[in-house]
């Protein structure tokens, strides 16, 4: 495998494909690093030579791509600046709720995990009708 600014990139793939699993580039910063580092997008990562590679790597780092830890870092920031300010969005990250609109009676099941029964108490003691 591959290894581009400390990620491994799968070995089997075409290079514009297999530069998406670096956590920042997508479809189209893939294509625009290839570009400015002149390699056809059909290669395979594992035929690109050391020079290629430290082509892409130059590449990303010229092109100001905020990228893996950075970036992660940035969002985190950016979700405790919610929570701090108490604004609308932060709450719902807060409680783990859709942030976006969406209905939250029926659906969100993704969001809110496992349904959770409310208001259900039954007697401990009670006979189950299992004899």
């Amino acid at each position: 495998m591959a290894r581009i600014i400390g990620v491994e990139v799968p070995s089997n793939k075409r290079i514009d494909i297999a530069l998406r699993s670096i956590y920042g580039i997508g479809p189209v910063n893939a294509i625009e690093v290839l570009e400015r580092a002149n390699i056809d997008p059909s290669i395979r990562a594992k035929d690109l030579s050391e020079a290629q590679l430290s082509q892409i790597v130059h590449a990303i780092q010229e092109g100001k791509y905020v990228i893996e830890g950075d970036l992660r870092r940035e969002l985190g920031l950016n979700l405790k600046r919610l929570q701090a300010i108490k604004c609308y969005r932060g709450i719902r990250h807060l409680k783990s709720l859709p942030v976006r609109g969406q209905r939250t009676q029926t659906n969100a099941r993704t969001r809110k995990g496992p349904r959770r029964t409310v208001g259900v108490q039954r007697n401990p003691n009670a006979k189950t009708g299992i004899h």
